[in-house]
């Protein structure tokens, strides 16, 4: 069992991240890091709502750590992830600027730890067919 720690439950986090996180039955939601508590409350019973990212991080029963923050926090949040020993998968963009992509990359591969980039549209019709174009 694979536990995790999710960042953020706005839009991504609550529609997206969230319902996938609970349809594999070899991940278990751990905690959200959040500051809407009664909507991971009435979403999510039992689930754990936590107003600071540390929280998680300090949590050594936190194996993985989805980060569905805004934007803007993805190369913060998933440094200290990696800094604290947590697997990682990023919600699109990785991060603002190439340059925290490649750093977030080196500091993963230093650390043994995966690091991954949700990207739920590779697999829908169009992407799949300018993949196929483009491979011939």
């Amino acid at each position: 069992m694979i536990n995790v720690g999710l960042v953020g439950y706005g839009l991504a986090g609550s529609v997206f991240h969230a319902p996938l996180i609970g349809s594999v039955p070899q991940l278990r939601l751990s905690k959200v890091v959040t500051s809407r508590r009664d909507q991971v409350a009435k979403d999510l019973p039992g689930i754990s709502a936590v107003p600071d990212i540390n929280d998680v991080l300090a949590d050594p029963f936190i194996d993985l750590l989805v980060i569905a923050s805004p934007s803007a926090n993805h190369f913060e949040h998933a440094t200290a992830a990696l800094l604290a020993g947590k697997h990682v998968v990023i919600d699109k963009p990785i991060a603002i600027a190439a340059r925290e992509a490649d750093e977030l990359i080196a500091l993963a591969e230093s650390q043994g730890l995966i690091l991954s980039v949700f990207q739920n549209r590779r697999w829908d019709g169009y992407y799949l067919t300018a993949r196929h174009c483009i491979e011939q």
